[in-house]
């Protein structure tokens, strides 16, 4: 049996503005909320995060200093930088408007030179953004470590990257110069362990530093220090203008 189609209601002249009427508190009653929720906390020098000494300037030379550099230093095989991934994309999305954000490989040994060579070759072909997620997944779920060209090139070409062009970008002689240049920036900006996160050359942090009690990383926490650092960064640049 077909069901006929309810009657139509046509809301009176009052019953309509009592209607918007209620629909504007909410949005109100919603505002309100937003407006009042605390703010969070600024970050805590010497525990949420350190004073680079001296800071350091901005990667790109070519700067005019009107947004704030944010450097992630990682590396593929730490499984820290690998849970990191999830919040710090969170964060990007986020993140404020005027910030430049840059992946610097880091280098404390030379069993890290493989995968930094992986990444700046993955990144002269145009790959890097496409399978940076990947990468990690394939070491840390797969057991792949990339310790020489040929594994690379294999994994790559299954994912659609030209192997002879990786091939030559990995034995390029400017791939070797940016891996030396990770080697050189992981001790000029004084990184001890990864992930580290360095905002406008002058303040670094990391997950490690916001924990909970449970020893598990504050990754909500975290997120805000690198906003409150980011602010903190803009309002010295701003200073020093002045």
């Amino acid at each position: 049996m077909r069901r006929s189609a309810a009657p139509i209601r046509i809301l009176s002249g009052e019953a309509m503005i009592a209607k918007r009427a209620i629909t504007a508190l909410v949005g109100l009653v919603v505002l309100m909320a937003a407006t009042l929720a605390p703010a969070a906390a600024p970050p805590v020098q010497g525990k949420e995060y350190q004073l680079i000494d001296p800071p350091q300037p901005p990667l790109d030379v070519g700067s005019n200093g009107k947004r704030v550099e944010v450097i992630e230093f990682f590396y593929y095989g730490c499984p820290h930088c690998y849970n990191l991934q999830p919040a710090l994309k969170v964060w990007l999305k986020n993140a404020p408007k005027d910030i430049e954000f840059r992946r610097m490989p880091t280098v404390f040994q030379k069993s890290w030179i493989p995968l930094t060579r992986a990444y700046y070759a993955l990144e002269a072909v145009g790959a890097v953004e496409k399978l940076h997620d990947d990468v990690f997944d394939a070491v840390h779920k797969q057991g792949i470590h990339f310790t020489d060209k040929n594994i690379l090139v294999e994994w790559a070409a299954k994912r659609g990257v030209d192997a002879k062009k990786l091939g030559e970008a990995y034995d390029s002689f400017a791939v070797q110069t940016k891996t030396q240049r990770s080697v050189q920036l992981t001790r000029a900006y004084g990184i001890t362990g990864t992930p580290s996160v360095v905002v406008a050359g002058r303040y670094i942090t990391a997950p490690s530093l916001t924990m909970n009690a449970d020893n598990s990383v504050n990754y909500q926490r975290f997120n805000e220090v690198l906003t409150g650092l980011v602010e903190m960064a803009r309002a010295t640049a701003s200073a020093k203008k002045g």
